[in-house]
Order: structure tokens, then sequence, then C-alpha cells
């Protein structure tokens, strides 16, 4: 991705959460001028990765597959004690767009519609070898609400509803075509990004770069640029 496209997706997020009476802690907003100032207070910060994520998932087609994220809090696997017990995250996707098929082996997470439009999600089992069931019914939680569904029909949640995602179950969700821009909410187990994604999609998890403008807020895997 280029720069100046991750720039563009930051501003349209932060217009999105303005416009849904969301705002995000103080650092969202900083520069880089303001983080270079703050650089030594980051330990947590950098630690747990809070902050921006905007990623096309290597796909090369940001449009389609890709998300701009924002980590409100989260701790560590790796260092306990370090941040919080859990996560919460915003998800802001364009209408249309989605995020590929992928499940966590730590993570459960309960995955929001926050406001804006309708999220459409495709649900399967692993197998117990590895990759997709594509067969069999899906058995989850929506809001304290058994549903049963059948492997990869897509269903629609609705404003103010969620669907609990628990530890090798294969989801695909996305903002759906036609309702609009949507701000998904998730609250989890602790995220590592960084070792808890497995994709059944020919994906990667951050986008490499091409620098073609500054840095309007840094992302959270690139906090290394402050130094």
């Amino acid at each position: 991705m280029k720069r100046s496209e991750i720039n563009e997706a930051l501003r349209w997020a932060e217009a999105l959460l303005e416009k849904s009476n969301i705002r995000l802690p103080r650092f969202a907003y900083w520069g880089m001028e303001e983080w270079r100032a703050h650089r030594d207070e980051l330990s947590t910060i950098r630690t747990v990765m809070q902050g921006w994520d905007i990623t096309d998932f290597g796909s090369g087609d940001f449009r389609h597959i890709g998300a701009v994220l924002f980590t409100v809090r989260n701790g560590s696997l790796t260092a306990p004690g370090v941040g919080s017990p859990y996560a919460e995250k915003y998800i802001l996707l364009r209408e249309g767009q989605r995020l590929p098929s992928h499940y966590h082996a730590s993570k459960t997470e309960d995955i929001i519609n926050r406001n804006g439009g309708v999220m459409t999600m495709r649900l399967f089992n692993k197998l117990p070898e590895d990759g997709v069931d594509y067969e069999s019914d899906v058995d989850v939680w929506s809001d304290g609400l058994k549903m049963t569904v059948k492997a990869g029909e897509p269903f629609d949640v609705t404003r103010g509803n969620s669907v609990r995602l628990t530890p090798y179950m294969y989801h695909i969700f996305g903002a759906k075509e036609g309702a609009g821009d949507l701000v998904v909410g998730e609250v989890s187990a602790v995220n590592d990004d960084n070792t808890d994604n497995y994709f059944a999609e020919p994906v990667s998890r951050f986008a490499d770069i091409e620098e073609d403008e500054p840095i309007y807020h840094p992302l959270c895997n690139e906090y290394d640029k402050l130094y």
C-alpha cells in the first residue's frame, strides 16, 4: 500500500468515528512530532500494539479486502501483566469491504455492529486435521442466544447486535454492499496479531508500505520509525 492511501484511509476513519460520536484515546490524534515527543513513555503502547492498524492483508485490493483498525486497549501473551487482561478494537469498513477468512487459536472475541451499515458474516468450522470444513453447520452465540448457521452461508448482523467467535472458528465479515460504511467493535481476550492469525486465503497480516508522502499517524507495527 502507498503511504498516501494509508493517510487517506486514516482521515476517512477519523471522520467516520466523529460522525458516529466515537472518540479515541488522545494518542490516536498525535502527529509524528507529538509521537516523538512522547517516545520515552510508549513502552506499554508499543509492547501491546495499541493504535492504528491499516492493512490490505497483502491483497493489493484494499477497497475490497482490508480494514482500518484501532486497538484501544490490549495486553500481551508474552509479557504477562503488561497492559490490560483483555483487548478492545474498532474495525472500520467501507461498504463492500471485508476481512479475509481466518481463525484464532487463542482468542475468543465478540464482534459487534456498533454503528453505520449492516455487518455480513460467514462462518466455518475447522477440520480436525486442518483446513476449512465446508459442510458442517456452525453453532455460535449471539448476545446470549445460540444460533446454528450453515457453513459459509452469509447472515446479517444489524446495529447493536454481536457474534461471539471462539477459537478455531473460521470467520469472514465485512460491510454489506448497499448498506453503507460500518463501525465494528471487538471485545476479546488478549490479542496477538503476530502469532494468532491463521488464514485460509493467501494473505499476510500487515501491508508492505511504499513511502510516497509523510506519515500522518504511525501504525501499530511501525513504532520503530519514532526512533
